[in-house]
């Protein structure tokens, strides 16, 4: 397995990768499921872009740099697999999930079927939904493994006809990889709007919306896709955009002031955008898109899924060392707690070796972590600009 990663590596030009990631020098960096590093095209994009700003203003600056903003959609158009007219910038995942939820004009009674492993933010919004409109909300059930009950959520859909469906491709405390597709596929069939939170796997593995058949996906810049923080898009499908569907707050990006009482919506996905924002961020987004693409995101999936597969193989050596990820398909997020050590004992010795992370807790998987009798759990989550034997350093930390 090693020897393939490392022929892989060449494949990728890791070294390159590494040259072009200041910050993976001096630390072994395991926090992409959290906030990743930014290539130095990215950095460089960022500091050159408020450098301009200060000195013409972002007036000036904008006009300037309409261009680098055109090619923000082209490039995640590319990234997803559909038309840059179906793309929106927004300031985070959280913001574009937001304003595709407030499209759906809920009423009392009606249903939102999402799944037991949906992001903390969505279940909380799931149920302010409940609160002021008084819709319900059904969980889908897992099998033994973790995998999504695909025949039960088939039947709940036959019995509750839900206004949305709304499922997490992966969720932030675990690798699970739920069956976006299989999903799309039976929202389709029965014509129910579809939303995907793509936050941890956008920039991790290959997102096609063709494929996926959504209505809607939200994803951030700061994870796998190596973007600034304070940057993320949401993909609109044709059908949403046909059927009038926009955001509850609308503003001049979004729509003409047609008439005093009277406004048209832009027929993009434009509509779901808010005019202002960061350039910088905006285009810093565009140059991180563009370095996944130009790598190719079927090269970073392969990569992805070799070198993991060699760490959890690793990490089962590990006596008295439990990965906590169910399911038939897991990510580059990874959970584990230890019989012997606490997580913050695991912390603390993880820190003294300069390896950074993340810790999951229960309050973020209601959940799942009682499933799993746990209440915290150590999160790792590396990414292409990680080598085998950096996490072969990991291990032998971890052994102890």
């Amino acid at each position: 397995m090693l020897t393939a990663i490392n022929q892989f590596h060449k494949r990728m030009d890791l070294n390159t990768i590494r040259k072009e990631t200041r910050g993976c020098t001096d630390k072994i960096f395991l926090n992409s499921a959290g906030s990743s590093l930014v290539s130095d095209a990215v950095f460089d994009q960022v500091i050159n872009i408020l450098t301009e700003e200060a000195q013409i203003g972002g007036y000036a600056l904008a006009y300037a740099n309409q261009q680098g903003v055109d090619e923000f959609y082209i490039e995640t158009a590319k990234l997803l697999n559909c038309a840059p007219e179906n793309i929106s910038f927004q300031n985070s995942a959280t913001d574009a999930y937001a304003k595709a939820i407030s499209s759906i004009e809920f009423k009392a009674g009606d249903v939102i079927l999402t799944t037991d492993d949906d992001y903390i933010s969505n279940q909380i919004s799931f149920l302010s939904l409940k609160k002021r409109f008084g819709i319900e909300i059904i969980r889908a059930g897992n099998l033994a493994n973790g995998d999504l009950d695909l025949v039960a959520f088939e039947e709940l859909v036959k019995q509750h006809q839900p206004k949305l469906v709304a499922l997490t491709h992966i969720p932030t405390s675990s690798g699970l990889v739920q069956a976006a597709a299989e999903v799309g596929a039976i929202c389709r069939k029965y014509n129910c709007w579809y939303l995907v939170d793509a936050c941890q796997s956008v920039g991790q593995l290959v997102v096609d919306v063709k494929e996926i058949g959504c209505d809607f996906l939200a994803a951030t810049g700061r994870k796998f896709l190596r973007g600034p923080r304070g940057t993320g898009f949401l993909f609109v499908a044709d059908r949403a955009l046909e059927a009038g569907l926009a955001p509850l707050v609308i503003d001049m990006i979004g729509g003409d002031w047609s008439s005093v009482d009277h406004y048209t919506l832009q027929p993009t996905a434009k509509r779901f955008e808010f005019w202002e924002s960061s350039l910088a961020g905006r285009l810093g987004l565009k140059e991180a898109v563009k370095y996944a693409n130009q790598l190719g995101m079927a090269n970073i999936e392969k990569y992805n899924t070799d070198l993991m597969s060699h760490f959890r193989n690793q990490l089962k050596t590990v006596k008295g060392l439990n990965l906590q990820d169910w399911g038939s398909k897991v990510s580059n997020i990874l959970t584990f707690t230890m019989d012997h050590h606490t997580t913050e004992e695991i912390a603390a010795h993880l820190r003294t070796h300069d390896v950074y992370f993340s810790i999951a807790f229960a309050g973020s998987a209601m959940i799942d972590f009682p499933k799993k009798n746990i209440e915290s759990a150590i999160r790792l989550s590396p990414h292409y600009f990680n080598t085998a034997e950096e996490l072969e350093k990991v291990v032998a930390i971890l052994d102890f």
